[in-house]
């Protein structure tokens, strides 16, 4: 875990979902394979043809970038897929259900946080898939409905400001009161930090799980 500019005294957390609030590989490397796998039929490719040319994609857009990565998301657009197609393969293809159970610890956690401080998620999942997802870990009522924000809702792709800031404005607080938290520092840390946001990097739910200790929170 890493901290980066924590405001001192803040009210709102905004968390990535996939990656940070739970842990598996296995469901996270899943998506990545459907979704490519989809990509490929779309362009006539196999998998690790489709696959290839991802790679070959986000490796040059890390160089002309300053080394910096994009998500998936990010870079279907680039192969042609709208953002109502990514919404609509996702929503097909995302099982949580299949893959995720009910987390006591995160509820526990995420239970303490809400205690003082205002609750967010911002994904590139669309909403359906993200609330799914909650249900499954067994904390979606540690997040108020309207603050579940997913590709659809802003309808642009993280890394981007749009889904930080909409999160900041649902829970009434300045982006220099919130904490961007999330397990990718380019897609879920770095453009939060430009807006005046803290940011914590996390390895997985087991770093979500010691947030408590960081905010000093019995």
């Amino acid at each position: 875990m890493k901290c980066y500019n924590l405001p001192a005294k803040p009210s709102a957390l905004i968390f990535d979902m996939d990656g940070t609030l739970y842990t598996h590989a296995e469901y996270l490397q899943g998506q990545i394979d459907g979704m490519i796998r989809r990509l490929g039929q779309v362009h006539g490719k196999s998998f690790e043809e489709m696959r290839d040319a991802v790679e070959e994609y986000e490796k040059t857009w890390a160089r002309d970038h300053g080394g910096r990565k994009c998500s998936l998301g990010y870079s279907l657009t680039a192969f042609g897929i709208s953002l109502d197609e990514a919404v609509r393969w996702r929503e097909e293809l995302f099982e949580p259900g299949r893959y995720l159970m009910e987390d006591g610890e995160l509820k526990k956690t995420l239970g303490l946080l809400a205690r003082d401080y205002q609750l967010a998620v911002v994904t590139n999942n669309p909403v359906l898939v993200a609330r799914k997802t909650l249900t499954c870990l067994g904390v979606a009522d540690c997040f108020p409905s309207e603050a579940v924000i997913g590709l659809d809702t802003c309808r642009v792709v993280k890394p981007h400001t749009a889904p930080f800031i909409k999160a900041a404005e649902l829970l009434g607080a300045p982006p220099a009161a919130c904490v961007s938290i999330g397990d990718r520092y380019d897609v879920d840390l770095l453009l939060p930090l430009e807006l005046g946001m803290g940011g914590i990097l996390v390895d997985g739910v087991e770093d979500v799980y010691e947030l408590p200790g960081i905010f000093s929170i019995a």
